[in-house]
């Protein structure tokens, strides 16, 4: 009740609905804020192991020199990641999966004129990444199969 009171008092009635005096606004008082919506953590926190606590963000990037292999790297990337630019990719996956992804990304490549790199992305630095401008999407509409 006494925040309904204060409120109804900042717009000019009492609890009973009478008009009162308003008050002018007041600056909250230091760290209201944080009192008022302190950081829960969730369950799986609380259990030790954050959700995505074992996935990476790998951006990978490539420049390969044939169009039928190039076709091929792309729709590989395409099942593993989020292209980003036409031959970068965003891929959050967890560590055993990166290492099968980068190992079928290399049988896919030539050595000799092709180049594959990955860069892994810390998760506090993945939490600060900017972004500007539009991004293109796949025309290909996604498609989910739920059993």
């Amino acid at each position: 009740m006494p925040l309904l009171r204060t409120l109804l008092q900042r717009i000019g009635k009492s609890p009973n609905g009478q008009a009162c005096k308003t008050e002018p606004l007041k600056t909250p008082p230091e760290g209201w804020w944080e009192e008022a919506f302190s950081y829960q953590p969730n369950a799986s926190e609380l259990r030790g192991h954050p959700c995505g606590h074992h996935q990476m963000l790998a951006i990978v990037a490539y420049d390969i020199s044939d169009p039928k292999r190039l076709a091929k790297v792309a729709r590989y990337c395409e099942d593993h990641g989020v292209r980003v630019q036409y031959s970068i990719f965003e891929c959050r996956l967890e560590t055993a999966r990166f290492e099968d992804f980068w190992l079928g990304l290399e049988e896919l490549i030539d050595p000799k004129t092709d180049r594959i790199v990955a860069y892994h992305i810390c998760a506090s630095c993945a939490r600060s990444i900017l972004s500007a401008g539009t991004m293109e999407t796949t025309s290909t509409p996604a498609v989910a199969y739920v059993f």
